[in-house]
């Protein structure tokens, strides 16, 4: 595939995602959209949150606009901000305003990890108001009929000082996501990764005894996604063992006891 410039609101997803409902997610997330509803996805990382907002932007046939939150992200990164251009000031629109213009769905992943005036901002968008302040213009911006805001977090990483508070959660419709069953988790592991199923169920083993280390040394245990990874390391040639130390061990933790561990637990299964 040859790589193209788009604009973000001309990302669309022109092909199917490959996505696995767990429950009555899709229909909840659809029900929501028809009525202007925004939507908190809950769930540890590498679970399928992102997948499924692909495959949700996807049947929608709606635009996707992804950010990835952090400790800088600032509301000015999200709205927008005064650019010098050829020696005159003009006004540049963020992600955030640019979607609630062109009516796309606006994912911000790991929501918690901005500052709490990026968080801020998105109250209006996120009841029934429906506007976004525009503090720089002196204008609210009215959201597009299609818009869609859409946000996640994991629980399982936040902090006291890094929690969702009440006055924001609250005005979301809110979707949880864990790992698959060990069934539904080999068959998607054998799909994405192209492994056959026997050793698809192999990695989904080794994730289980990853999991139930968390706490005991690992902050959380290898997620579906690092699973495809390394199943797509061993469709390429790489012996399982070195597959699970480069694409799930060094993933999960640096700390030389546990990564002996893990090694350990990798070579008793293949």
């Amino acid at each position: 595939m040859q790589s193209r410039a788009l604009t973000s609101e001309e990302y669309y997803v022109e092909s199917e995602p490959y996505y696995e409902a767990t429950g009555d997610e899709i229909a909840i997330f659809e029900a929501a959209y028809q009525n202007k509803l925004p939507v908190l996805l809950k769930g540890p990382t590498g679970c399928g949150k992102t997948r499924f907002m692909e495959y949700m932007a996807w049947r929608l046939k709606r635009p996707l606009i992804t950010v990835s939150c952090h400790d800088d992200l600032t509301a000015s990164d999200l709205v927008g901000r005064f650019l010098i251009k050829g020696g005159e000031t003009v006004w540049v629109d963020g992600p955030l305003a640019r979607a609630v213009r062109a009516g796309a769905i606006c994912y911000l992943d790991e929501i918690v990890e901005a500052r709490k005036d990026a968080i801020v901002v998105i109250h209006p968008l996120a009841d029934d108001r429906r506007v976004l302040p525009m503090e720089k213009l002196g204008t609210l911006l009215q959201a597009n009929d299609d818009f869609c805001l859409a946000i996640s977090y994991n629980p399982g990483y936040q902090s006291v000082l890094k929690d969702l508070k009440q006055s924001t959660r609250q005005r979301f419709v809110a979707l949880e996501f864990d790992y698959p069953s060990a069934d539904l988790e080999r068959k998607i592991v054998a799909k994405e990764s192209g492994v056959d199923t026997a050793l698809a169920e192999k990695l989904v083993k080794f994730a289980h005894m990853t999991r139930n280390l968390k706490g005991s040394g690992l902050d959380e245990g290898a997620s579906t996604r690092l699973l495809v990874h390394a199943g797509k390391l061993i469709a390429s040639g790489v012996e399982p063992i070195a597959a699970c130390r480069s694409a799930i061990a060094q993933a999960i933790t640096d700390d030389a006891e546990m990564l002996a561990a893990v090694r350990e637990l990798s070579t008793s299964l293949f």
